[in-house]
């Protein structure tokens, strides 16, 4: 338990932290499954699979503006995904 008032004050504001970041890791999560779903389905469709792919990338970016995970993670995975897609559309 904390201490002083400066301890309790830092305790309030890591909860609220790690409420939000906690629900921008679980939305960016999200988006990236359902890309990497959608670009492993049997029945790939480039179109579909490139605007879950283009959502994905769009919530990552937003999730390392906000510092919520490193620009490089963002990166990193980013373009592990972009790979993905890209293998997908030559073998199919």
């Amino acid at each position: 338990m904390p201490n002083n008032a400066a301890a309790e004050k830092r305790m309030r504001q890591e909860e609220r932290r790690r409420a939000f970041n906690r629900s921008t890791k679980s939305i960016v999560r999200t988006q990236v499954t359902k890309a990497r779903q959608a670009v492993h389905a049997s029945n790939f469709n480039n179109e579909l699979s490139a605007e879950a792919v283009r959502l994905a990338v769009s919530e990552l970016d937003k999730a390392a503006k906000k510092g919520v995970i490193h620009k490089n993670n963002a990166a990193r995975r980013k373009s592990r995904l972009m790979k993905q897609l890209n293998a997908a559309n030559t073998e199919k």
